[in-house]
């Protein structure tokens, strides 16, 4: 234990020293942190952490997405949920789907593998996703639509990955019912759990006017959702998220009301600690991601640019035409803005983790990991290196 809080804290100061220098440098963060975990497992550097299942779903996703969804107000979010949740859901479905055909018919993929490929990488990583919008200045409407996107196409992308794996060695797919009740059950349980823990929160926050047992109550409500959703077989994502949208809109950014609510003061701290921790979660996940990448030792291998390729055509898919189903709504989207939804929507450390889940004898497994990490390599050090520049090509840089 002593040596892992010393190895953390090893991590934490190293990544300070890389946010100050890629600032100096004009080099976005993230990439600035991938690029020294390169550099340090390159160097035969032990940092003491490794990126896992467990690292990502049980410490750095929590402090992420609640802080994220702390922060989305319910009126701008409710006045976007027609694109939103098309493209969550059914953009996931769309991207999934293509990515698994290229791989079947492009690469000779079996279908079981495919198809959990296809799902683990169409979804964006709101990891990746959120400090993207951090480093190039997104705000407004759009900052809003990527972000909640990233949010909610979890649940869908998880429960498109617990289907693959059912699938039979001879690409018999589970049955229609069965499937319905997996969907019931990731995306619903994981909701209603969330809704739970932010209700029982806001109960109990309402009996204190400590902002330090206020905040610590935010705390157990962030981790306790997600790590209950995960331990009953949900989605431990979307209960987060659910989570943070209902204390932030019913006790953080909400007018106060006695007895079910958070005091100002508390409020102030509430907002400053989670934005804290996000920041710290962020450091540490992206230079265990450039660790990892660095000991996967991706080469000049066709198939994995195929494979990028492929994550690129699923996104284009999932993005244009369902953008075009607004056209002539008052939920459209410019040309330049679907562009950049295209070219922003991220992959990262979620996908990795996705991955890592899969079992030893899974056929594929190796092939699986070696594209995700391509995946993720190119999204991370290439879209997010170029993101700001696109940006100002499309005309949408903030000004």
């Amino acid at each position: 234990m002593e040596l892992l809080i010393s190895r953390t804290i090893e991590l934490l100061g190293l990544a300070m020293v890389v946010a100050i220098v890629a600032r100096r440098l004009r080099l976005p963060y993230t990439v600035g942190l991938v690029l020294t975990g390169l550099a340090l497992a390159l160097s035969r550097l032990d940092v003491g952490l490794q990126l896992t299942h467990e690292i990502v779903f049980d410490l750095i996703l929590p402090p992420l997405l609640f802080e994220a969804a702390l922060n989305l107000p319910w009126r701008e979010l409710k006045r976007d949920a027609p694109p939103i949740l098309a493209l969550a859901m059914l953009g996931v479905l769309i991207g999934s789907a293509l990515v698994a055909a290229g791989l079947v018919y492009g690469l000779g993929w079996p279908l079981r593998p495919a198809i959990a490929f296809g799902a683990l990488i169409s979804a964006t990583d709101p990891i990746a996703v959120i400090a993207l919008l951090r480093e190039t200045g997104v705000k407004g409407r759009l900052a809003l639509i990527i972000e909640s996107e990233s949010l909610a196409n979890d649940g869908m992308a998880a429960v498109l990955f617990s289907l693959a794996l059912l699938v039979g060695p001879d690409g018999a797919l589970p049955g229609g019912r069965e499937a319905l009740a997996d969907f019931a059950w990731i995306a619903g349980g994981g909701i209603g759990l969330g809704a739970l823990a932010a209700g029982l929160a806001l109960l109990v926050a309402g009996r204190t006017e400590e902002h330090t047992v206020e905040t610590a109550i935010t705390a157990v409500a962030a981790y306790g959702s997600f790590l209950a959703a995960e331990r009953f077989g949900a989605s431990g994502v979307l209960a987060t998220v659910t989570a943070g949208l209902l204390l932030g809109n019913l006790g953080v950014l909400a007018e106060p009301r006695k007895g079910f609510s958070i005091t100002p003061h508390g409020r102030e701290f509430v907002l400053a600690f989670w934005e804290f921790a996000a920041f710290l979660a962020n450091s540490v996940v992206f230079l265990l991601i450039g660790q990892a990448l660095a000991h996967v030792g991706l080469g000049l291998d066709w198939r994995l640019a195929a494979a990028v390729a492929l994550a690129l055509a699923g996104r284009a898919a999932a993005v244009y035409p369902i953008s075009a189903l607004f056209l002539r709504s008052r939920w459209r989207l410019s040309l330049p803005q679907q562009h950049f939804l295209w070219w922003g929507g991220l992959r990262g450390a979620l996908a990795l983790a996705l991955a890592l889940t899969l079992p030893a004898d899974q056929p594929y497994r190796d092939q699986t990991l070696a594209a995700a990490f391509a995946v993720v390599a190119f999204s991370v050090l290439v879209q997010g290196l170029t993101a700001g520049a696109v940006l100002k090509r499309l005309g949408l840089a903030p000004k």
